[in-house]
This record gives structure tokens, sequence and C-alpha cells, in this order.
């Protein structure tokens, strides 16, 4: 999921991150005088247990979602969650296999909303189609409304 390349004489390292989108970047560390080494190794947070990150830790709400994350170490990613029900902030260092399964469930959420839309417009499209069925037998609508 990361390699390191050393660039020599340049003073830079380039690490190759996959994010939980599944999207890969290049993160340039540079190097100084003082550390020619590499980059200088962080102490990293360690991971919260295992949870299930869609779900709410107040009011057990399950639309909770990321506002932002960010690299916590070679496995871990640090995510700020927002549940939209009871407006509450969290902000956690997880494993990247937590992430990847929040990330499936984000998916499978956007599919059941994109789902819910098409039929909300397909219902709304066939309640105007008898309105306007009924009005043209009703004779409500002229010619000369067009």
């Amino acid at each position: 999921m990361e390699a390191m390349d050393s660039n020599g004489d340049n003073g830079h390292v380039t690490k190759r991150v996959t994010l939980p989108s599944g999207k890969t970047i290049e993160v340039v560390y540079f190097t100084d005088e003082a550390h020619p080494g590499g980059p200088e190794t962080p102490a990293h947070p360690p991971a919260e247990r295992q949870q299930d990150l869609h779900v709410c830790v107040e009011c057990d709400c399950e639309f909770v979602y990321p506002v932002q994350w960010e690299e916590a170490g070679p496995e871990n990613w640090s995510v700020l969650l927002h549940c939209p029900n009871c407006d509450v902030f969290r902000e956690g260092v997880f494993t990247q296999d937590n992430v990847e399964l929040f990330d499936e469930e984000l998916d499978r959420g956007a599919d059941a909303l994109a789902r819910d839309c098409k039929r909300l417009m397909r219902a709304n499209m066939a309640d105007e189609i008898d309105r306007f069925v009924g009005a043209l037998e009703a004779g409500a609508i002229l010619p000369e409304d067009f």
C-alpha cells in the first residue's frame, strides 16, 4: 500500500500512500542535514479498537460521515467524524482495515441514497402525469395554455 523511495542527493524521500477512497498519492518528505537518513519518524498514536465508524457513539445514529482524514502512521488514519443527528464531532485514530470497512459502508449508503432518489423521482413523475391527465380529462387545460 505504501512504498518509500530515497532520492539520493535531492534531499527528499517520496512515500506512496493509498487513501481510504482508493486514490493513490505521493507524499514528499524533505530531509535536512541533521537527519540525512530520511524523514524524522514521529511518535504515532495507537489506533482505537475495531468499531463501526458509521455509528455514532452518542446517539447510535448510523449516518456518521468523515469530515477529514489524514495519515497517522504507516497503517493508521486520523479521522474526524460527524454525526448529523446529534451534531457530535469526534476524532480518532483507526487502522487501515477499519477505515476500509467504513469506506465500504459509505459506498453502500451512497448506493441506497441513489436508489431512494430514483424511486422518489419516478413517484413524483407518475404523480405529475396523473394530475396532468386528470386536468386534460376535466377540460382544465386548453390549447391556448401552451
